[in-house]
């Protein structure tokens, strides 16, 4: 005899899978005052983690003003998103979200991006950090034109 467990995204989730997914929702939408909102004050986005061309020195972005512009570089001039997540993985006041961003750029281009995405909150439910685990060689090397 065999059990299959689904994930109910209509049952009560854990603080941090919710606070991934109003990200995601925030960021698809492009509103970055409900995204900033989502952040403590003392929050640190590390996407992707060590350095890159978003964080030359790899430290992370620190605080709402680091998160902002973060967003500006990163995000703004992403026409559009699509996150497909295959997995999630919440523990504690963390969650691991294993998926894909699709990124859709200017001049016809997509990228996909692969990799594993943890967001860990406060007690108020606020994100403390966002980490992205992806490759920024294997990335670009999904980057097609396409009309999509």
């Amino acid at each position: 005899m065999s059990i299959d467990v689904c994930w109910d995204p209509s049952a009560e989730q854990p603080a941090a899978r919710v606070a991934a997914w109003r990200s995601m929702n925030a960021t698809v939408r492009g509103d970055k005052r409900e995204w900033l909102s989502l952040f403590a004050s003392t929050a640190v986005i590390e996407d992707p983690v060590g350095p890159s061309m978003f964080d030359p020195e790899g430290k992370g972005h620190h605080g709402h003003d680091g998160i902002s512009a973060f967003w500006d570089l990163a995000i703004a001039k992403v026409e559009r998103f699509r996150f497909t997540i295959r997995d999630s993985h919440a523990a504690g006041t963390e969650v691991a979200n294993v998926g894909t961003i699709t990124t859709f750029l200017p001049g016809g281009y997509r990228v996909d991006t692969d990799g594993v995405f943890v967001y860990r909150v406060d007690e108020a439910g606020l994100i403390r950090s966002m980490r992205a685990f992806w490759e920024v060689d294997r990335a670009m090397a999904t980057a097609r034109r396409v009309d999509d």
